[in-house]
């Protein structure tokens, strides 16, 4: 599809290369924007040197339930709702604005975070069809990621009460630490 506006075909192509710089996947690219694939190749080549990488993407709404997981998609989806409920962005903006949001808040340096962009844009995605939900920590009042449907009384978060085995690695130990404050403030 070619795009009869020149600005219409800046803004598209600026979304992209914030996408790609976040390291977004083509099949997000493709979706969000109305670039050709030829087009989002290049662009994609030009921006990180490299082509994207190939591959099935990330499909479940497990993933997003297991501790560390679940941490980092509930800091990114408290963001995202926030940015939606209080901005005029578009979807797109406020998912870049999020994730970018995101990353500042659990401090990555060189590590890759948790939560990928493809990951980030995949929770909303499941948000909005209504397979994942918030879900309050009866100990600390944070909002937690949950699957959707399911009874959740008595809800207690990953990090109030963390499984036995959680955080024992010293990378996953310092970020639920910062989760943790980033969470109660």
């Amino acid at each position: 599809m070619r795009n009869k506006s020149v600005v219409t075909e800046a803004y598209q192509i600026q979304m992209a290369v914030s996408l790609i710089e976040l390291g977004a996947r083509l099949q997000l690219l493709q979706e969000e924007t109305s670039l050709s694939r030829e087009r989002l190749l290049k662009l994609y080549k030009e921006v990180k040197g490299t082509s994207p990488s190939k591959g099935m993407l990330p499909y479940s709404t497990d993933w997003f339930m297991s501790w560390s997981p679940n941490i980092h998609s509930s800091l990114f989806m408290d963001i995202h709702q926030f940015m939606m409920a209080n901005t005029s962005l578009s979807s797109i903006e406020a998912l870049i604005k999020s994730y970018r949001l995101y990353i500042e808040q659990i401090g990555v340096s060189d590590d890759e975070p948790v939560l990928s962009i493809t990951r980030a844009w995949f929770l909303v995605r499941f948000f909005n069809a209504k397979m994942l939900q918030l879900t309050g920590c009866t100990e600390c009042g944070g909002h937690f990621v949950v699957h959707s449907n399911e009874l959740y009384t008595d809800y207690v978060c990953g990090i109030c009460r963390p499984p036995s085995r959680a955080g024992k690695t010293k990378k996953n130990s310092h970020s639920a630490n910062l989760l943790a404050l980033s969470l109660a403030a």
